[in-house]
């Protein structure tokens, strides 16, 4: 009865939600109070958990270390109260993602069913309730199938309603919300430079009865003054789409970190000149190109995209996140000093994307058309049901996410392999179905085979590789990109992942190469990996992305290697996101402005060796060294931000380190302490 009062009190007033937003159309939150329990139980009387959304069921499963986890089906009941103040409105329900098969019913009647995990959608359901309560119920699974993207993945497919739900009321006229679950507004930059703009913005609509009806499309500045307006009387000719051309004189880019400058774009649908809907999306006004031979050129002038991947993943709650969540793997991207990220392996949080856009994160988007990589099985079938499955899921990746300025790339797929139906026509069908939805956009993909493979399917390509982890050496990265450039010079070409695992928990004094599937993965090894690898890609403009796989440690249930089984723990962060592990700050001082001084391998605290090096990572001036009160020779960092005082002598016990720094009148200082065995 609490519920139904809430609801009612918040009817009353108007609610905005970022990418709708009006006082004309209300959207309600529905993720408080949901009653959840398994499909497969059928008792009276069944004792329900009660749960609040975003909500997996399988999120404490990883944590325990259980590789076959639970890919099932299971029940959420909420009651949906539908007032009086709802009559003659239209109502629907907007699920921003339920992993992986969503069902919904009112009232016990089948409504709709939506198939994938990690992209919206939304359904009307004004004819399927009633004033009062309905009974509203969503099964959900994330069982295994062949018709439904992800077939395979080295990370878990968390079982639930695992992102926000809202229920939408509108007018009987509003803007379109069942394209796709995509907002009914798509913003397109047809020229821009620093002189001018012209874009043209298509707003889809759905009307009964277009009389007196009329668009007005007005864009905002920052400070929320009119930069320019269109208006476009409804007729039958557009009742279903209109498109207005707008142009702007001397914009103010979207300029990645630098500048991520906004404008919005406010789509109002009037009825004889009263709002009656009204949609806001983002516009950041950019143009980009990716050339072979320089790489990513953002508005004109080179952009090194350097970044790493990014799962929807932590530690106790699986992929059901949290805005603030979100908002604190924003903070650490920040910090790290990223330039650009991969969303990997899915189309991710509406939140991130926002987050994104607002603080100038290049981004590269994909569909979850994941295959094996080094382990068995396939991620493409030719089964025209899984064909159907990912050609949807490409449409409502590019429509939803369509205005997002941040994203420059659309990813067709990751680690296909060629041993079952040759995935690659359809490959080529889907980039052709991405061009024809965003032609303003480049495609790409990620693949870990030869260079001659999947060649010319894309705009632009990736490769994961590993020197120094899976195989060969670490130097050897630099060879291979300029073997691949020299192959296919006409192709921009990226390096979409690489890494090594490693715990903050586990050292050793002696640089040996771990086993990839042992339990020992020390984090020097790591930080080796790491700083190999981008001495010799800072230096190769031609890659045109540089994606360390990856930003946080991830669940994985086929993995039994490391500290913890069914952890992936190649992250720069722990899977909590507690310890920033020594790569993480390596990475920071070469790509992160700001002053900041840190000793690496400080937490290698039990030493048995009578000396030792003390290594520093640092972007600011000389640094000096103090072991144990002895001061040495001041050093400064290296290209790669980087100082090393060798053969410093530890006395038996406890060994303090003091490292300072003084930069621009600001005194930078760390410490640690070491125990001579």
């Amino acid at each position: 009865m609490q519920y139904k009062k809430i609801i009612a009190f918040i009817l009353l007033i108007s609610w905005a939600v970022s990418g709708y937003g009006s006082n004309a159309r209300q959207i309600l939150p529905l993720n408080k109070n949901w009653q959840f329990y398994f499909a497969y139980n059928f008792e009276q009387n069944i004792e329900k958990q009660k749960v609040n959304l975003p909500h997996t069921w399988n999120a404490e499963e990883t944590l325990k270390g259980i590789a076959n986890y639970n890919r099932t089906s299971a029940i959420y009941e909420n009651t949906l109260t539908v007032t009086d103040a709802m009559k003659g409105k239209r109502l629907f329900l907007y699920f921003e993602g339920a992993n992986s098969v969503a069902t919904i019913l009112l009232n016990n009647k089948f409504v709709d069913e939506h198939k994938g995990g990690y992209t919206g959608f939304c359904i009307e359901i004004t004819k399927f309730v009633g004033l009062g309560a309905n009974a509203l119920t969503v099964q959900v699974s994330n069982a295994y199938r062949l018709d439904v993207i992800p077939l395979h993945g080295d990370f878990n497919v968390y079982g639930g309603i695992h992102r926000p739900v809202s229920l939408i009321v509108t007018d009987q006229d509003c803007i379109s919300l069942l394209d796709h679950g995509s907002s009914g507004v798509y913003i397109s930059q047809q020229q821009v430079s620093p002189q001018s703009a012209k874009i043209n913005v298509l707003s889809k609509m759905s009307v009964g009865n277009h009389s007196g009806l009329s668009l007005k499309t007005t864009i905002y500045d920052r400070e929320k003054n009119v930069v320019a307006s269109s208006v476009a009387n409804i007729t039958d000719a557009n009742s279903k789409e209109a498109r207005q051309d707008i142009s702007i004189s001397n914009p103010r880019l979207w300029n990645g970190k630098a500048d991520p400058y906004l404008y919005t774009v406010e789509v109002s649908l009037l009825k004889n000149d009263q709002l009656i809907d009204q949609v806001s999306q983002p516009l950041g006004l950019r143009f980009f190109q990716v050339d072979p031979d320089k790489g990513f050129f953002l508005n004109g002038k080179y952009l090194d995209l350097y970044g790493a991947g990014r799962h929807e993943d932590l530690a106790g709650k699986g992929s059901a996140l949290s805005d603030a969540d979100h908002e604190n793997d924003m903070e650490l991207i920040k910090e790290l000093g990223a330039t650009a990220m991969r969303l990997t392996h899915y189309p991710q949080n509406k939140h991130f994307y926002d987050m994104c856009d607002r603080n100038g994160i290049i981004l590269w988007s994909e569909i979850p058309f994941v295959g094996p990589g080094g382990y068995t099985g396939t991620g493409y079938l030719k089964n025209k049901e899984l064909e159907a499955n990912i050609r949807t899921m490409l449409i409502e990746l590019i429509r939803q996410n369509f205005n997002h300025p941040s994203i420059c790339f659309w990813g067709m797929f990751n680690e296909l392999k060629l041993n079952y139906d040759d995935p690659q026509p359809f490959i080529k069908e889907l980039n052709t179905l991405a061009k024809q939805e965003d032609p303003g956009r480049l495609t790409t993909l990620a693949s870990n085979l030869e260079p001659e493979k999947f060649n010319g399917l894309t705009d632009l390509m990736g490769w994961n590789k590993y020197y120094g982890w899976y195989g060969g050496n670490f130097d050897e990265v630099g060879k291979w990109a300029d073997d691949v450039h020299r192959v296919l010079p006409f192709t921009p070409i990226s390096v979409s992942e690489y890494g090594a695992g490693a715990s903050p928990f586990k050292h050793t004094e002696v640089l040996t190469k771990p086993a990839p599937t042992g339990r020992f993965h020390p984090e020097e090894w790591q930080t080796a990996f790491h700083e190999k690898h981008w001495e010799a890609l800072k230096r190769r403009t031609f890659v045109w992305g540089k994606f360390v796989w990856v930003l946080a440690d991830f669940g994985s249930s086929i993995r039994t290697e490391g500290d913890r089984t069914a952890i992936n723990d190649k992250g720069l962060v722990t899977y909590d996101r507690k310890v920033k592990k020594d790569a993480f700050y390596f990475y920071k001082a070469n790509w992160n402005p700001e002053p900041m001084l840190y000793i690496a391998e400080r937490r290698n605290n039990i030493r048995y060796s009578k000396t030792a090096a003390v290594k520093v990572f640092c972007n600011a001036g000389t640094v000096s060294l103090w072991v144990n009160g002895k001061i040495y020779p001041k050093k400064v960092p290296n290209d790669l931000k980087t100082i090393l005082w060798q053969n410093i002598k530890l006395q038996p016990g406890k060994n303090t380190i003091l490292v300072r720094s003084v930069t621009r009148g600001k005194v930078l200082e760390d410490s640690c302490v070491w125990n001579q065995i």
